[in-house]
């Protein structure tokens, strides 16, 4: 199966069989990424009466409570809700989630215990009008996948980075790191404000996806992309970015 895709006036086409998910997931056999001293996401059985929902403790049927935080379990989008005294949902504010996608990967810079993404890292990319971009770090190990973040310093992006990103004219950005911002920064979450512009002309339709996991085996460039969320009205929720590659049609 295919889809045709326009980018900037080019047409373009995508197997449909061909995704590949950069999400990292939580729970049984899961990658279980961490971040931020967040609790592991919680799986329990559910007890109602006399039932309880695990075979093996003698239910009827397998059922389980799950109690996580996107932030920090695993690959999760949030929109402007994140900063906001409001309530505004993720799921409300990305009205479409098939958007072409520019895939990028960038070395992180080194400053004493700092790692980071600059606005000098950046300088020499070849920026496409694609609606997202996706920012792969190197070095890219694999066992990113899994790491626990919380108190190691992880790296982030500099607030003058992320403004250079969104003068390119990009809505989505998904990155590797847990945040955008650093871990320790008293709480001023600069780099998100200025993706959003918030608080003086907040942008409802731009998203961030933190924590995934690009696979070196993807090149650079543009892809089809999928961006798969449920119908949880949070500010943030997890996430399954797909990218499918694409084929320019004559």
């Amino acid at each position: 199966m295919h889809v045709e895709f326009n980018i900037a006036g080019v047409n373009y086409s995508a197997s449909l069989e061909k995704g590949v998910s950069l999400a990292l997931g939580f729970g049984p056999n899961a990658e279980n990424p961490n971040a931020f001293y967040i609790p592991k996401a919680l799986f329990e059985p559910i007890k109602v009466g006399d039932f309880v929902g695990a075979v093996k403790e003698g239910g009827s049927a397998n059922c389980e409570m799950v109690t996580y935080c996107a932030h920090g379990n695993g690959t999760h989008t949030e929109c402007v809700g994140h900063l906001s005294k409001e309530r505004i949902n993720v799921i409300e504010m990305l009205l479409e989630t098939n958007l072409s996608a520019q895939l990028i990967t960038v070395p992180l810079k080194k400053d004493g215990i700092y790692t980071f993404i600059d606005k000098d890292c950046l300088k020499t990319i070849n920026w496409e009008p694609t609606s997202a971009i996706i920012i792969r770090s190197t070095p890219n190990e694999i066992a990113k996948k899994s790491n626990i973040w919380s108190g190691t310093n992880p790296p982030y992006f500099t607030p003058e980075a992320i403004e250079f990103i969104k003068s390119k004219g990009y809505h989505h950005i998904l990155t590797d790191f847990p945040s955008i911002d650093p871990e320790e920064d008293g709480g001023e979450l600069l780099s998100h404000r200025v993706w959003w512009n918030y608080p003086s002309e907040p942008r409802y339709n731009a998203t961030i996806t933190e924590l995934i996991y690009v696979p070196n085996s993807l090149q650079d460039g543009i892809y089809f992309m999928q961006l798969g969320l449920p119908r949880i009205f949070s500010d943030a929720v997890p996430s399954n970015p797909i990218l499918y590659p694409l084929i320019k049609k004559d």
